[in-house]
């Protein structure tokens, strides 16, 4: 771990410097429109451009804050579950960039734009969504290698639903969400030891994990419509969006604090699930966010994401209680749920539906 972390980090780093520099350039072209739910962005003046920093900036936020902060709910995991976080994350911004450029430009050199680092942000995201699943499962060098084997692979997916299958999908809930969620089980999975069914006292949380979480839920919350309307193609498709995706998550928590009261004994609030059900409503509409659709379609999303969200958490985590019968891999306070399957997948397949 002492040598083969610091070559490895400086070997990837160098290699990101010669890829940045045979490939990378800043931006010369003139203005061109954009094809609808295409990956392929619009090459624009500097000046103009700039108009896409305020949502770059928040989605920034949310990267290295939001799910920074999100992942110190574990009681003995909290320095590495935000500093691994900024690792992959400056890691996965450098190598998005020069795979999502190399998938749309043919092999060809492109152009950096703002457009570019949101894009570059969002594969970060896939694999942080992902680390969820892993969080004390692995060491930063593994963490390192599946960066760059993720976004990879998560380029490829997100060429292959845009540019191929001309999906909708303008908060990229199945690009990212689904797909980080469920390539970080199939990796726990990968990792399991069947000595650690019966759980492991540290996989748990504390009061102080709990609040430091609760400070990255709030951030995510806050700038989750920044996300949904980041790449939207016009200035009324991002309206939509960030008005949608705001109600959306306003009801989702009404509805999480409800159903969480019912289903916990004596009424009580499960932080756990407030951390997370009430982001639910984000990534349930983020398919359909930038659509036609009424206010109130996207309150009832989010109202119906709050509840599967907590409902998820409750008879799946929590599997009543009894260590080990949970199926397989996925034990009893398993983060792979905590983290994954129980807001992302699920919300999304809402989100698809819908």
């Amino acid at each position: 771990m002492r040598f083969t972390f610091p070559l490895l980090a400086i070997g990837l780093e160098v290699v990101m410097i010669v890829l940045f520099a045979l490939f990378v350039q800043y931006e010369t072209g003139p203005n061109t429109s954009q094809k609808p739910n295409s990956t392929e962005l619009p090459a624009m003046d500097p000046d103009t451009s700039m108009d896409s920093y305020p949502h770059f900036q928040d989605v920034h936020v949310m990267v290295f804050a939001g799910f920074g902060f999100l992942m110190t709910f574990l009681r003995k995991y909290g320095f590495s579950g935000v500093g691994i976080n900024l690792l992959i994350a400056a890691l996965g911004l450098q190598w998005g960039t020069f795979i999502q450029g190399i998938f749309r430009k043919h092999g060809q050199k492109f152009q950096i734009e703002i457009q570019n680092m949101i894009h570059a942000d969002f594969s970060a995201v896939t694999v942080l969504i992902s680390f969820g699943a892993v969080l004390g499962k692995t060491s930063p060098i593994q963490m390192l290698i599946m960066t760059i084997i993720e976004i990879t692979v998560f380029a490829a997916n997100e060429f292959l639903v845009f540019e191929v299958f001309l999906a909708s999908d303008i908060g990229e809930s199945m690009t990212i969400h689904a797909f980080g969620a469920y390539f970080g089980l199939a990796v726990a999975g990968i990792l399991y030891r069947s000595r650690l069914k019966e759980g492991h006292p540290n996989e748990e949380s504390v009061y102080h994990s709990d609040m430091f979480a609760m400070i990255g839920s709030l951030f995510l919350w806050i700038f989750w419509p920044s996300f949904n309307s980041a790449t939207a193609s016009d200035a009324k498709k991002q309206y939509r969006a960030i008005v949608n995706t705001y109600f959306s998550l306003a009801a989702s928590v009404v509805t999480a604090y409800a159903c969480s009261s019912l289903l916990e004994s004596r009424g009580k609030l499960n932080m756990v699930h407030i951390q997370n059900a009430t982001l639910a409503g984000g990534v349930a509409v983020g398919t359909c966010a930038d659509m036609e659709i009424p206010p109130y379609y996207a309150m009832i999303i989010g109202s119906i994401a709050g509840v599967v969200s907590v409902i998820g958490f409750k008879f799946l985590t929590d599997c009543g209680g009894q260590s080990g019968s949970c199926p397989r891999f996925f034990h009893c306070n398993s983060t792979c749920w905590r983290a994954n399957h129980r807001c992302d997948s699920k919300d999304t397949y809402l989100g698809t539906t819908t």
